[in-house]
């Protein structure tokens, strides 16, 4: 139908376009800036003359306050304040980058580093926007190219991370990420609206403090237990505190009217299948970036590897930010033919297939780029797919919220997995040598590659039988156009209401 209304959604188009690009440069920006550390931790160390298990707390730090403040940004974002708090984010992002440009000792440095760390829980914010304003035949899209901005961003940051750790000093990493996030803050002012459509909820204050610190708990655990020692009392403490917490958690969220993730919605067992296919995927992606890195630069005395440098063997990890865009488009036109349902599993399906290859193929570097390019494909299908399937199966009012828990896993899993890594190194490294066997990357790309697979069989049993109406692309309108009823009162469907469901 056409019409006034019409006119105008189309007249609008060029806004809406600069609106993706401001959102997807945003979202891509703050993925670069997480991944710098891991290349520069060598640097860090030598420069703030710290061992190098404490430089690794620059990593850590990021990791923390990304997974803490994920989902409290989400549920912010989810109500008339989603603006200022992509504001402030940036801001504490630009504020940290600074800090640690500057930091004249190792502490202060880990602070800049937690507040960098922050911007991690931006790409649900950017999602929402795009939920609420982008127009309707092009939501889909738009939320899939938002989504793949973590594999992309790490495809990018491993090489500039590693030319600037192998070319520059390390501060200049860090004011990098400082122009990044400046100008990203200028765009998200002057580009992204004000404001929107769900109502404002308060604050689940006592949910918040519960789930970040039992977040913080496990991924403490997890990031530090090499250094401390798996079966430490600290390692073993941190993981019992933050199981109890997180049991505490589930129990409040239950009981509360608006909990900071309403996980009412894993009833859906679409939202079930994105979120547990997402902790999955997690550990693979993870798992090949931590191999790949420490197999390329493996030094002559090894044995094995090839000896690259850091620019280099960023370069070999480049490939995967192209195979997450070439995968972004040709998602979309698979879930036009097959649905959504059936591009999840093959997504997750490449990755294990990629995983097994590495674990029996890797005597030449065209393989293992090879392996990173299959891995952006694969990841990129995948997390293409998985927040549009939560949109469509969550209300408006609980977008940012249940695709923040989404990111989370997803990081959850990329601890699970680099631990698992580096238990698999560490058992696999003889008393008198300094590197692991050649089989210890045999050993872990075959156990990450069953994690993957668990995720294939989770992306094909957990979703639902049968499509329903929000499921075909059926949606309600606004504006004055043609509107299709939707169905109501579940969780698990687009409300009756106008509202934004793609």
């Amino acid at each position: 139908m056409t019409g006034t209304g019409e006119s105008t959604r189309q007249g609008k188009d060029p806004q809406q376009r600069v609106l993706l690009t401001s959102l997807m440069f945003t979202a891509l920006s703050v993925s670069v800036i997480s991944t710098l550390g891991a290349p520069m931790v060598p640097t860090i160390a030598r420069e703030q003359h710290v061992s190098l298990s404490a430089a690794q707390w620059v990593l850590t730090a990021t990791l923390l306050a990304g997974a803490i403040a994920g989902p409290v940004l989400g549920r912010l974002g989810d109500g008339p304040r989603r603006k200022g708090a992509i504001q402030g984010t940036l801001i504490g992002v630009f504020a940290g980058s600074v800090l640690a440009a500057l930091a004249p000792t190792f502490g202060l440095l880990l602070a800049g580093r937690a507040l960098q760390g922050l911007g991690m829980g931006l790409m649900a914010l950017t999602i929402a926007v795009a939920r609420d304003h982008l127009p309707a035949p092009r939501i889909r899209s738009g939320i899939a190219s938002l989504s793949i901005t973590t594999s992309v961003g790490a495809g990018i940051g491993y090489p500039v991370t590693g030319l600037i750790a192998q070319h520059l000093d390390y501060r200049e990493g860090f004011w990098f990420a400082a122009l990044l996030s400046a100008v990203a803050l200028i765009v998200v002012t002057r580009v992204v609206p004000a404001g929107a459509s769900p109502p404002q909820h308060p604050l689940d204050i006592t949910g918040a403090a519960l789930l970040c610190s039992a977040l913080a708990a496990i991924l403490l655990a997890l990031s530090q237990g090499e250094a401390w020692g798996l079966s430490s009392v600290a390692t073993l403490s941190c993981l019992g505190a933050g199981t109890l917490l997180l049991a505490g958690w589930i129990l409040q969220a239950l009981r509360t009217r608006h909990p900071l993730v309403d996980i009412r919605l894993l009833r859906n067992r679409a939202v079930l299948a994105a979120n547990t296919t997402a902790l999955l995927m997690g550990i693979g992606m993870y798992a090949v970036l931590s191999l790949i890195n420490l197999y390329t630069q493996a030094p002559a005395a090894a044995g094995y590897g090839f000896h690259l440098s850091l620019t280099a063997t960023g370069l070999v990890l480049m490939p995967m930010s192209l195979g997450s865009l070439t995968a972004n488009r040709v998602a979309s036109a698979l879930v036009s033919r097959m649905g959504l349902y059936r591009v999840l599993p093959l997504g997750t399906l490449l990755v294990t297939v990629d995983l097994l290859l590495l674990a029996v193929w890797r005597e030449h570097v065209a393989v293992l780029v090879l392996g990173t390019l299959l891995l952006g494909t694969g990841v990129g299908a995948a997390y293409a797919v998985m927040p549009v399937l939560i949109v469509r199966h969550v209300p408006p009012s609980e977008t940012g919220s249940a695709t923040s828990f989404n990111q989370v896993l997803r990081t959850v899993g990329g601890s699970v997995g680099s631990a698992t890594i580096s238990a698999i190194m560490l058992t696999n490294t003889p008393p008198t040598a300094d590197f692991p066997r050649s089989s210890a990357y045999t050993t872990a790309f075959l156990i990450a590659a069953a994690a993957s697979f668990l995720g294939v069989l989770a992306a094909i049993v957990l979703p639902p039988r049968h499509s329903t109406p929000a499921e075909s692309g059926v949606r309600p309108t606004t504006g004055g156009h043609e509107t299709k009823k939707q169905p109501t009162g579940t969780p698990g469907n687009c409300p009756s209401q106008p509202t934004r469901c793609p």
